[in-house]
């Protein structure tokens, strides 16, 4: 659905297609894709004023829709859309807002067991986790100093209680069942062809060579430029997140 209000919200999505600033490919299987407008969406949710839901729009940047919205002073803005929220409800970002699908909290005003997007990982800074269509974290338990956040990924996370986020769970929720049809709406998306390294000669492919069919002839699988893509922890020791995990996703 399209709303003519919005449209100081757009600017045009710039393409890279993969190259550098000197042209030269950086990225593979990136390029031709269809114009775009990049929607400016709120993930501060700092307007402390209630909003109407105007519309809720496809969104060709996401996985999951968006929503406009339209706060009292005038102010317009897009949120991701929760599922459930529809147009002419009323949310709002503050303290003391009510549990409600789209309302922003602090995660110390967001009681054990409800489930939360929109994640910030910094009081202030906006949101940075549980963004994709369909997911949800949920709110495990609090403490003095920390509230603990069990995310998509089965992983518990300990969390600022001042960080924000947003109540309810994240909409379009069948979007990875999706299928695409043809080979030519991938390119529209900017994908293009992906070779097998198989397939491929030695010199372009750490995969590449030999007569027939002949399998990859290596231990374990590489990528194109000869470095191991199975079995090995790619994870930086020293990241920052390190010490507020406190159980990591089920499995690892």
């Amino acid at each position: 659905m399209k709303h003519t209000l919005a449209r100081h919200l757009k600017t045009i999505n710039p393409k890279s297609s993969g190259r550098n600033h000197s042209g030269k490919i950086t990225v593979r299987h990136q390029g031709g894709r269809q114009k775009r407008y990049l929607r400016h969406i709120d993930w501060k949710r700092s307007v402390s004023l209630t909003a109407k839901v105007v519309a809720i729009e496809y969104d060709p940047n996401r996985t999951t829709d968006i929503a406009l919205l339209s706060y009292v002073n005038g102010h317009k803005d897009y949120i991701l859309a929760p599922k459930g929220l529809k147009v002419g409800d009323i949310v709002s970002s503050s303290e003391t807002s009510e549990i409600k699908v789209g309302n922003c909290l602090p995660l110390k005003n967001i009681p054990i067991g409800v489930e939360v997007h929109n994640l910030e990982i910094t009081p202030g800074k906006g949101a940075q986790m549980v963004r994709s269509a369909g997911n949800y974290a949920l709110v495990q338990s609090k403490e003095e100093t920390v509230v603990l956040i069990k995310l998509p990924s089965g992983e518990i996370r300990s969390f600022n209680p001042l960080c924000k986020a947003t109540v309810g769970t994240l909409g379009n929720e069948h979007h990875k069942e999706e299928i695409l049809g043809k080979a030519g709406r991938a390119r529209h998306m900017g994908r293009r062809p992906e070779v097998r390294g198989v397939a491929q000669d030695p010199r372009s492919h750490a995969h590449g060579g030999g007569e027939g069919r002949s399998g990859i002839g290596l231990k374990s699988p590489k990528s194109v430029y000869g470095k191991r893509v199975m079995g090995v922890r790619t994870r930086n020791r020293k990241k920052y997140s390190n010490l507020l995990i406190i159980k990591r996703r089920a499995g690892k």
